[in-house]
């Protein structure tokens, strides 16, 4: 199902009002704990989780960025 323009924007209008709430700090806290989360269980010996965690600081880092162009430079 394909949204049409008038729907995208609404939809991204909500999203980003939502998404500028949170403060930056969430986002660079969450790779953080990801990647020190990662650390733990690389110790732990459980490899595959450790790699599954540890890939999730860079989104939780891109969220950020976004967040940070939401609140800055705003939506259309």
């Amino acid at each position: 199902m394909a949204l049409g323009t008038g729907n995208e924007g609404k939809l991204t209008k909500v999203v980003e009002d939502q998404t500028s709430k949170i403060p930056s700090i969430v986002f660079l806290g969450a790779a953080v704990a990801s990647m020190g989360i990662s650390l733990t269980l690389k110790c732990l010996c459980k490899d595959k989780n450790a790699l599954f965690v540890g890939q999730w600081a860079a989104p939780f880092l891109l969220l950020g960025i976004y967040n940070k162009i939401v609140k800055t430079e705003g939506h259309d």
